[in-house]
């Protein structure tokens, strides 16, 4: 349940932007997906839903471009995951989107809020 009185976004993100979400998740550890949706359901505070349908493709095409790498583990729960961790070129392609998103927000807000 949205803690903010609004709907969760389903679907709604712009393009690009699971891909940078999930890059900064793995920046503070490895984890295994469900960990990872839940770490950005919890960190938007319930506002980005993230569904498994677009998460494990987003993490097939981050492992494709080099940018994570996955590894065999236990779980909490005991039982064997795929785990995800960045890596050096993630961590600088985290940077750089971080930087693109940082612009396109200046942008937006500029229509949004024009100075009068």
């Amino acid at each position: 349940m949205p803690k903010r009185g609004s709907a969760p976004l389903h679907g709604e993100m712009l393009m690009g932007t699971l891909d940078v979400l999930v890059l900064k998740t793995l920046a503070i550890g490895p984890a295994h997906g469900h960990t990872i949706a839940h770490a950005i359901e919890r960190r938007s505070e319930d506002v980005l839903q993230v569904e498994h349908g677009s998460l494990y493709p987003a993490l097939h095409r981050l492992e494709d471009r080099g940018w994570i790498a996955s590894f065999w583990g236990t779980s909490e729960n005991n039982r064997r995951a795929r785990y995800y961790r960045l890596t050096p070129k993630g961590r600088r392609q985290l940077e750089a989107q971080t930087n693109r998103w940082d612009e396109i927000v200046r942008a937006v807000n500029r229509i949004l809020r024009p100075a009068e």
